[in-house]
């Protein structure tokens, strides 16, 4: 299937459709077009069967879903009946997309040959490896320790589990170091659009209100991977910060819809919370 005929790749992350109100905005989705494509760059909920649910009616919808996962559809939660960890959840997960036609990390990554094409669109499960500390605090155990004093704890600590590996940060380095591989073996005449949950550099973080919470957010291990990966442009989530920067003259976007006390104490979710990635909006 391709993203030919007018239609437009749309994206969109941490729907958190645990609320009511996000899940009336999802509810309210739909493709300007027969042939438009859908990024969701993570966090659509925590339980199972909602997750699939939402994903299944967006699969629906559109006509083409490209799905990354965040840190909370990885959560074991306690009010999850299926109560896998680690890297068992997260191979659930994939299957359940693929049930549905939905294109994950693990699967060929597709081509977009729409306006603006030939682009290869690469979904990405890289996680987060503690190196986004702040200055001054080189280990990871002085970095955790100032987040603590702080009150600075992401709940990642106490429902994602990283099962069969020991740390987190180990099992990202292991992702980084399979991912790499396969962005390598992308044809180099073509560029990418690159999608992860994760801010994949550090400058994203910068604006955070809690500087601390930057440890749950990516890993220094990506820097320069929109350079060496030809990246038309770099999609994400996670930090419910809406916004475009630019490095190296490659577009970074966020496309969150993020916490209800959020959006609407900032007023900034628009009717339509899809972000156009491709056609090029014209500013």
């Amino acid at each position: 299937m391709s993203g030919t005929h007018g239609g437009e790749l749309l994206a969109i992350s941490d729907l958190h459709v645990a609320y009511p109100e996000n899940r009336a905005i999802v509810e309210r989705l739909r493709p300007g077009s027969d042939d438009d494509w859908l990024i969701v760059a993570g966090d659509v909920g925590e339980v199972f069967s909602e997750i699939e649910e939402v994903l299944g009616l967006l699969s629906e919808r559109f006509a083409k879903v490209i799905w990354s996962p965040g840190n909370h559809e990885l959560w074991t939660h306690p009010k999850d009946p299926l109560e896998v960890r680690g890297v068992a959840r997260y191979e659930a997960l994939v299957e359940m997309c693929r049930a549905k036609g939905i294109v994950t990390p693990e699967d060929p990554y597709p081509l977009w040959e729409g306006i603006g094409g030939p682009l290869v669109i690469a979904p990405l499960f890289l996680l987060y490896d503690y190196t986004f500390r702040l200055d001054g605090l080189a280990t990871k155990e002085a970095a955790l320790a100032h987040a603590h004093e702080a009150g600075v704890v992401c709940t990642d600590e106490h429902f994602l589990h990283p099962d069969p590996y020991p740390t987190r940060d180990a099992w990202c380095r292991a992702r980084v170091a399979e991912t790499e591989a396969r962005l390598a073996a992308v044809d180099p005449e073509l560029r990418t659009v690159l999608i992860n949950h994760w801010p994949m550099t550090r400058l994203p973080t910068r604006v955070l209100r809690y500087p601390d919470f930057a440890l749950w957010c990516g890993t220094e291990l990506t820097a320069d991977w929109h350079v060496r990966f030809r990246a038309e442009t770099v999609v994400y989530g996670h930090l419910h910060i809406p916004r475009t920067t630019v490095e190296d003259g490659v577009k970074f976007q966020e496309v969150s819809v993020g916490y209800p006390r959020e959006w609407k104490a900032h007023g900034r979710l628009p009717e339509d919370p899809l972000r156009r990635i491709l056609p090029v909006p014209v500013a």
